[in-house]
This record gives C-alpha cells, structure tokens and sequence, in this order.
C-alpha cells in the first residue's frame, strides 16, 4: 500500500536538504543547477532530492524554453497546515481543561 501524501509530504520533508530546497524556493523558481550551487554536492544529488519533493507533491518543474525551473506546491501546505491544526485544537482544548482543574484545587493541602 502506498502512504499517504501527508506520510510523503512530511518524510521529504524530514531530509535538511530538502527543507532548505523548499524554503529557497519559497522566495523564488530555480533551476536544479541553481538549487545545486550551495551544496557541496551533485547537481545529480540534488535531483534526487528533487524527485523526493516532487513525488510528494511538494515541487513540479515546468519548461521555460531551454530553462526548466523547479516551482514550488504550496497548496501541499494547506494539507499539513490542516493536519496540524487539527491536533494544535486538540493540544489546547487539554491544557484549558488543565486549567480549570488547577484554578479549582484549593490552595493549601488538607491536614488528613
């Protein structure tokens, strides 16, 4: 069985690599030469992370006449944005509950 986008997003996501690769496209289009320069690696490295980010939905690349620049998905975000908010509710739901508990217990221990 094949994961899920949200298991693909977040697994090419986990590779340091490949977040600097999509913060760095997150300020603009680049080509795979281009994202290769920083790295002390192959351009041919880089597109295998490039392919990673691609299978995840996270980058397409498109062909500008003889420059083909890697675009970044940020729709994919939305469906991570989702995913956490929905635990972030539930996270915060809980400590309010914790709140209350605490503000209800009285201040001093009862002598028994």
């Amino acid at each position: 069985m094949a994961p899920d986008q949200l298991s693909r997003v977040f697994a090419a996501l986990a590779d340091p690599t490949r977040r600097d690769i999509v913060a760095r496209l997150a300020t603009a289009d680049a080509t795979v030469n281009e994202l290769a320069e920083p790295y002390a690696v192959t351009v041919q490295a880089v597109s295998k992370h490039l392919k990673v980010l691609e299978d995840a939905g996270l980058v397409s690349r498109s062909r500008q006449a003889q420059r083909r620049p890697v675009h970044l998905e940020a729709e994919v975000f939305d469906l991570m944005t989702k995913w956490i908010e929905r635990y972030r509710r539930q996270a915060e739901a809980r400590y309010r509950r914790l709140d209350e508990v605490l503000r209800d217990m009285p201040d001093e221990p009862t002598p028994t």
